[in-house]
């Protein structure tokens, strides 16, 4: 391995999840909540997502400190800012680059995630959130497939 392979496979950091949502039917309102069940093969308790084991997508996050940068891009004042919600994902995560979990595990309390890639934008966030928006929210969510167990506002790190 080379020094550059070692660095990249290390996670030192502990990411915290900030807010939780599902979307009880496709164009609905978020439901946010304080935790939420994820059972293996099915996603998350209360969320639309098609479940079955080659749903590469039974949880959607998104870093939380990427939230400012859209709001900055689509110009957004403070009071109009962009919330988790708008985008219409699971999970908010913060302090941990969620692109560092690329091909990995990592535990979110009881539940066991495994990253599957990058999420594209919702193809109606542009008529949601206005013209620009898909193009600032490019690369800032990844989607995983999950064991079972409960995800809270906690902290979490990758699992050996």
């Amino acid at each position: 391995m080379s020094p550059l392979q070692a660095l990249l496979a290390a996670v030192p950091q502990q990411g915290q999840v900030r807010w939780i949502g599902v979307r009880p039917t496709s164009r609905g309102a978020m439901l946010v909540l304080d935790a939420v069940e994820a059972r293996r093969d099915a996603g998350l308790t209360g969320d639309h997502s098609r479940p079955g084991p080659r749903n590469a997508r039974q949880v959607t996050l998104i870093q939380w400190e990427h939230l400012a940068v859209i709001s900055a891009l689509l110009g957004r004042p403070p009071e109009l800012a962009i919330q988790p919600e708008d985008l219409r994902r699971n999970l908010a995560i913060s302090g941990i680059n969620l692109f560092s979990l690329k091909g990995r595990r990592f535990r979110i309390g009881q539940a066991i995630l495994e990253t599957t890639g990058w999420c594209q934008p919702c193809a109606r966030l542009e008529e949601r959130l206005g013209l620009g928006s898909v193009g600032a929210r490019l690369s800032t969510a990844t989607g995983a497939r999950l064991a079972q167990g409960k995800a809270r506002g906690e902290k979490f790190g990758c699992s050996k």
